[in-house]
């Protein structure tokens, strides 16, 4: 086949064309509206439910559920879209700062599929698979401001055919912004709080003037101390949103911008000989450089603690994110919608640490031979006077994304039938640059510059570009045959394909593992991943759902990613690896009911049982040439297909509510990942087969009591994690924990006739009982070590909010 055949787009083309004409057009007085969306399909209006709902019983063949914006305010003023999904069933998200903006210590497991194996979209716009060391696409919490979210959304099953994603094994979450405001004003918030935190919001909506048209205008800035070292995070965001809607069609165009820069928490190591004696938390030093002298002396310094302290450690991001979408009502029956999309990024994440850490004397003997080998005093001495005489050297990964992309779809109403049929396409650029500058002991460099701005590589020890062609399609029916049956059923078919261009290769040698990395395409054509899920109302107030999906996740494509062919040292095992690895598959099963009930007297209840089997097939792994965190020498992984995992859960979630003053929210998981397989390490068998799949519990259990009287509103969130295995082998886990946060707020009434129309107060404590525990594990090893970041510590944060 020859990729991106004409025939795809011209097949695509005729298709929307001939399910248009099958529509009567419109006579010139007639008005048109909005086909009504497929039932399995994902709009950008809320699914069933209050405003106000945790959880929502959504009419889908899957399971869904979201929380709204109001609520994810709630949690923490601005606390990440993703951060705020960790209320939702069957959901385990940490991280080591309160809002979860630092992406280089995040976790995240739905049905023990991890981060990267996941669908995440910004308004239908896809945001990649949330690797750190972004290669196509960006976090939600850089791609719009955390109080511009209307609503997110969880597909933790199997994600929507038409969602624009190539990760998407274990499901997705959507993010929606918020729509302009049908009145003008303005919002100002300010939220102080522990830590020097600092956090000021501004909106401007337009409200609604000429024929339809609205928008806003957001700012924000916000910074904090690091919680255990002297590190400030945060930066400034801007986003803006144009609807134009009327009975032709509706017009959205969305910009956004952000600069942040976030220190990076070190992780502990953790092994079966310092278990006792290891560090809660390892800070870097940085400012004080004049105790850094000391402590990374090249010949004093202790190179055999893994967990030494290095100097400083940040990710530094810059985007720029864009769309223009238009939903063009072409009859009552038929609506053909394409967006438009555009995002840049510049990056770099850095590190600066000790020139003596295993490997590092190596790695620089290659490039200044007579320096680091061997490691004697003279050397070392040498060694650092090269790197500016400090001890320390400033390692980067810098990052340039350019990608655009077209999404479109046409849905049409046919009696009792809902047609979809849509694609994707995104043209993507990138490239990473690993490379060492000088720390200088008389100009001692900060976290918040760029080296690359200011100072010349001493090495640059590979620069790799990369382009990236995606196509993917969908067709999907939505058939009732009765009024109370809807059946949906459909496919997508995804074809990706990838080149790699080495601009500057490693010296042969230096990059452990690695002869040179690989030039060449690698491509993967998928042309059947179907869809079958029924609906049954049963009556006015059950939901019966059943849905199986198939689907896959594209080869990452990145020479900074672990699991990217195009990080294996050398062209034989890109070669090898091109012609016999299959792309990581997964079918997804899952049933459940669904309720709402009124009691009577104020009191009611909706909720969702639901149960899920998953067989995952053609797990990859990496397996790293250094060891676990301890060292921060790049390696050239080997990557293989190691068999599968079976998977096994029930999500049970809802909500009480009494009158309108008190709500109740529960939800209790039960997950079950086993892999399926043993696999070999060289010449040694590994033995996985029956373990567990690490990072992910069994168990989950969360709560969310919230109560109102007259001006005031309290809120509790409890969230109860399981025993992790923190190995492939289960030789070391962490144990169970249970955290609380909470929330007091009060809406101070004005008179209508006031300047400021709403104020608001409200005092947020995350982790009231001040609990210590294993946040976010790093999991990279069989047996006898893991990292761990630590639980950050109760904090209180005051929010004082003006609408005008």
């Amino acid at each position: 086949m020859i990729f991106f055949d004409k025939r795809v787009f011209w097949l695509s083309g005729a298709a929307v064309m001939a399910l248009a004409a099958a529509s009567p057009a419109l006579a010139k007085d007639e008005v048109a509206a909005p086909a009504t969306p497929a039932a399995d399909a994902t709009t950008d209006a809320p699914v069933d439910g209050a405003d106000d709902a945790i959880i929502v019983t959504a009419r889908t063949t899957r399971s869904v559920t979201q929380v709204t914006g109001t609520d994810i305010q709630k949690i923490l003023p601005g606390v990440s879209p993703l951060k705020a999904i960790q209320t939702l069933p069957g959901v385990t998200f940490l991280t080591a700062d309160p809002w979860g903006n630092n992406e280089q210590n995040i976790s995240l497991f739905i049905h023990g599929f991890n981060a990267q194996q996941l669908g995440y979209t910004l308004d239908g716009v896809p945001l990649g698979d949330q690797t750190y060391g972004n290669y196509n696409g960006l976090s939600p919490q850089r791609a719009i401001i955390s109080e511009d979210v209307g609503r997110v959304t969880l597909a933790s099953g199997a994600g929507d055919l038409g969602t624009a994603s190539t990760s998407n094994l274990g499901g997705t979450i959507d993010t929606f912004s918020s729509d302009p405001k049908s009145e003008m004003g303005a919002t100002i918030a300010q939220t102080l709080g522990s830590y020097d935190t600092q956090r000021t919001y501004v909106r401007l909506d337009s409200g609604t003037f000429g024929n339809g048209n609205s928008f806003y205008i957001s700012g924000l800035r916000h910074k904090a101390k690091a919680w255990d070292f002297n590190g400030k995070q945060g930066g400034y965001q801007a986003d803006a949103k144009f609807v134009h809607d009327d009975s032709t069609g509706k017009l959205t165009l969305y910009a956004a911008y952000s600069d942040k820069i976030e220190p990076n928490e070190d992780a502990t190591v953790i092994n079966l000989a310092n278990r006792a004696t290891a560090p809660y938390a390892r800070p870097f030093l940085y400012p004080n450089f004049q105790a850094a002298l000391p402590y990374f002396s090249p010949v004093t310094f202790d190179d055999k603690n893994p967990n030494y302290r290095n100097y400083y450690s940040d990710a530094q991001r810059t985007d720029w994110l864009g769309y223009a979408k238009y939903d063009w009502h072409i009859s009552d029956k038929v609506t053909f919608s394409n967006q438009v999309y555009y995002h840049h990024d510049d990056g770099v994440g850095v590190v600066a640490g000790p020139i003596k850490v295993a490997g590092l004397p190596q790695l620089f003997s290659y490039y200044f031979p007579g320096t680091g080998l061997p490691t004697t005093t003279e050397n070392l001495t040498r060694l650092s006077n090269l790197f500016g005489g400090s001890g320390l050297a400033t390692r980067t990964t810098e990052y340039r994304i350019d990608r655009g992309g077209l999404l479109s779809s046409v849905q049409v109403e046919l009696g009792n039938h809902q047609i979809e049929i849509g694609g994707w396409y995104e043209r993507q650029s990138s490239s990473a640059k690993r490379r060492w500058y000088a720390l200088d002991v008389s100009n001692p460099s900060t976290p918040y510059q760029r080296p690359n701005d200011t100072l010349t590589p001493l090495i640059t020890q590979y620069w790799s570009e990369v382009r990236v062609d995606e196509l993917q399609t969908h067709i999907q029916d939505s058939w009732k045959p009765i009024p109370t049956l809807t059946v949906q059923a459909g496919f997508k078919s995804t074809f990706q394909r990838a080149r790699q261009l080495m601009k500057v290769q490693p010296i042969p040698g230096s990059f452990t593992g690695s002869t040179a990395l690989p030039n060449g395409e690698i491509s993967t054509n998928t042309w059947f991943l179907p869809q079958l899920g029924v609906l049954w109302e049963a009556g006015d107030h059950i939901q019966l759902f059943a849905n199986a999906q198939k689907n896959i996740r594209q080869f990452q494509t990145s020479a900074a990613s672990g699991l990217s062919p195009f990080a294996l040292g050398s062209q034989k095992a890109f070669d090898i690896f091109r012609d016999t690895a299959k792309p990581e598959t997964s079918w997804t099963y899952e049933a459940g009911v669904r309720a709402q009930q009124s009691f009577g007297g104020g009191i009611s209840f909706d909720g969702q049982i639901s149960y899920y089997h998953v067989d995952f097939s053609n797990r990859l792994l990496s397996v790293s040439p250094t060891p676990v965190i301890t060292s921060i020498v790049s390696g050239s992984p080997l990557i293989n297909n190691v068999g599968g995992v079976k998977t096994d859960g029930v999500d049970i979630a809802g909500t009480l509510r009494v009158g309108s003053h008190f709500s109740l929210y529960n939800a209790l998981s039960y997950n079950v990942s086993k892999y399926q397989d043993n696999y070999v390490s060289g010449t040694t068998t590994v033995p996985t087969a029956g373990k567990k799949v690490p990072g992910s519990p069994d168990w989950v259990y969360k709560f969310i009591a919230s109560a109102n009287y007259s001006i005031f509103d309290v809120q509790l969130v409890g969230d109860y994690l399981g025993k992790r295995y923190a190995t492939y082998t289960n030789d070391l886990s962490v144990p169970s924990y249970f955290t609380l946060s909470g929330r007091l707020g009060a809406a101070i009434p004005l008179g209508d006739s006031a300047f400021v129309k709403e104020l608001n107060i409200s005092l947020n404590v995350t982790n009231i009982t001040d609990k210590k525990a294993a946040s976010t594990l790093s999991i990279g090893a069989a047996s006898g070590t893991f990292n761990q970041f630590p639980l950050a510590p109760r904090q209180w944060f005051g929010t004082i909010s003006a609408k005008f």
